[in-house]
């Protein structure tokens, strides 16, 4: 797909991740409507790409139907926000139910809207998930959960959209350094252990939509090596990371 004069959708833009892939799309031609909770940095971040701001928290579901109303107009649908595992806080059901909404729910109902609201023309959709989704960390379960859940409906959905044209991307960061959730811990990597910058999960995002790929790793080869091998024997795996990586909170 051309995505020159094309429109983006972006949710948690106001995050991060969410700025570093509304500026790359915004560098090849998009128009942006940028969507998250805090109105400010999204104000910010509008008047630097001239995108559209609409202020919604996707936990909301007055808010979410409001999105998935209007977008008629959008072309690429970029879902990227997202939730982690707080560590101060009891997995009661409404927490459970909170992550579950913004991190899973909410990227799968924006989708079915879209490709409704399509009707017949090319699209094309990017979900942002995380190796999380093939291997999972210890003291992050909900997040792993969701991250899990959001893989194979990105896997599923894309031969299903094939058909009426709609690309479909599952787009996987690793650890990512200067912006998103593990920037946001503080969390010290064992020596070794390679980042990748938020340029290049926005430059990659861009990718991934021209050329149509099914699924993006946003992380050294040898990172990507080990989730998929994680994913194989998780129990070693699991013994492994406990012993590398530092406890939470």
């Amino acid at each position: 797909m051309d995505l020159a004069g094309r429109t983006a959708l972006v949710t948690g833009a106001s995050g991060g991740l969410g700025q570093a892939i509304a500026r790359r799309l915004s560098t090849e031609g998009m128009s942006l409507v940028l969507t998250g909770r805090r109105q400010a940095e999204l104000a910010t971040l509008a008047e630097e790409v001239g995108g559209t701001v609409v202020v919604a928290d996707l936990a909301d579901r007055a808010d979410l139907d409001r999105l998935c109303a209007d977008l008629a107009d959008v072309d690429v649908l970029v879902a990227n926000a997202g939730l982690g595992d707080p560590d101060d806080q009891p997995y009661t059901a409404d927490l459970v139910d909170h992550v579950l909404d913004v991190n899973l729910r909410a990227p799968m109902l924006l989708s079915t809207a879209f490709a409704d609201a399509r009707a017949g023309r090319p699209g094309h959709i990017v979900l942002v998930g995380s190796l999380q989704g093939l291997v999972a960390l210890p003291d992050y379960r909900l997040y792993s959960a969701t991250k899990f859940g959001l893989r194979g409906f990105a896997l599923s959905l894309r031969p299903d959209l094939a058909k009426v044209g709609i690309g479909v991307t599952h787009l996987a960061p690793g650890f990512i350094r200067d912006a998103g959730m593990f920037a946001e811990s503080g969390i010290d990597l064992p020596p070794g252990v390679r980042t990748r910058s938020p340029e290049e999960v926005g430059e990659l995002t861009a990718k991934a939509i021209r050329d149509d790929i099914g699924e993006v790793f946003v992380s050294p080869p040898e990172l990507r090596f080990a989730s998929t091998l994680g994913g194989l024997t998780p129990g070693l795996t699991a013994k492994v990371m406990a012993k590398l990586m530092p406890e939470r909170g």
